[in-house]
């Protein structure tokens, strides 16, 4: 778990709290990395330089001022100090490279992949689709509605104590400790599905299907959001996956199954319009329109 593991022992709240300037608590092997790369040698790398740099300027400064320096020198070169400003950037570079490319391989592919999660980015909202449990589907809307006039009281009725912007309708299910190839398009738009705790960042392109993964280690609900330009309610895509145990995943998926069967809903398709039945009528009214141009 390396130097995350103290970071895990802390209540975990799956989103970014106020005055944080660092990272989001990881809960998945690849965050758990790029956490440690960046509160180890990323860290130790900026303020090493920062120090020596401001150091360097005062020391101009005072060595070379027009008092202590009356005539300046006419000097125009300087092989040895060319070298060394040329090659102390290159190896730290290499430095950092050599764990990078570690952590980019190793995010790249699930290996050996438990279950699989699709995800279809629309605008203004996500689908999920569950291929490996009865092909279960749904769609992921923020809330309340934004296109509902509300007080500032009767928006903090609704959320029921939830996030302003980071609450949904119906979140992302999965168990805990368990490989989930996640499969992320677009379904008009590029969208991005981002996921800071899970150390998650991918791309929602229409015609294609990128891939990533993740392995939540802790139950909890974690929040992200489209972190692509998608339109004019970019701002209103939160993303939320609630991680469960196993025992409760299971009966989630039966839950799913059971209501799907007494509604008599077959699964939509993953890039079709939503049934008119659920449609929010400002979803495909004028801004629909509007993001086109966008």
């Amino acid at each position: 778990m390396g130097t995350a593991g103290a970071a895990l022992a802390e209540d975990t709240p799956g989103m970014a709290i106020p005055w944080q300037i660092g990272l989001q608590t990881p809960v998945t092997p690849v965050m758990e990395k790029l956490y440690d790369l960046h509160n180890g040698l990323l860290l130790f790398a900026i303020s090493v330089i920062t120090i020596f740099v401001l150091g360097l300027l005062a020391f101009v400064c005072v060595r070379f001022s027009a008092k202590n320096n009356p005539v300046p020198s006419k000097t125009t070169h300087n092989t040895l100090v060319e070298i060394v400003w040329t090659t102390i950037p290159i190896l730290v570079l290499v430095l950092i490279a050599i764990p990078s490319l570690r952590i980019h391989y190793f995010m790249d592919r699930a290996q050996d992949a438990q279950m699989t999660l699709k995800v279809v980015g629309y605008q203004w909202y996500w689908g999920y689709e569950y291929p490996d449990q009865g092909d279960i589907s749904f769609e992921s809307r923020i809330k309340p509605d934004p296109t509902k006039q509300l007080s500032e009281e009767e928006e903090l009725k609704e959320l029921g104590g939830e996030p302003r912007l980071l609450a949904v309708d119906n979140p992302a299910v999965v168990p805990v400790d368990t490989t989930v190839r996640v499969l992320v398009t677009g379904a008009d738009v590029i969208h991005s599905f981002s996921m800071p705790a899970f150390g998650v960042k991918i791309d929602a392109v229409p015609g294609r299907i990128n891939e990533t993964w993740f392995k939540a280690t802790k139950i909890g609900t974690y929040r992200g959001q489209c972190s692509q330009l998608c339109g004019v309610w970019h701002g209103f895509m939160p993303i939320v996956i609630k991680v469960v145990s196993k025992d409760d995943f299971a009966a989630w998926v039966a839950a799913q199954k059971k209501a799907a069967g007494n509604d008599n809903a077959a699964p939509a398709p993953a890039a079709a319009p939503t049934p008119a039945a659920t449609v929010k009528p400002a979803v495909k009214s004028a801004p629909a329109a509007k993001s086109k141009k966008d």
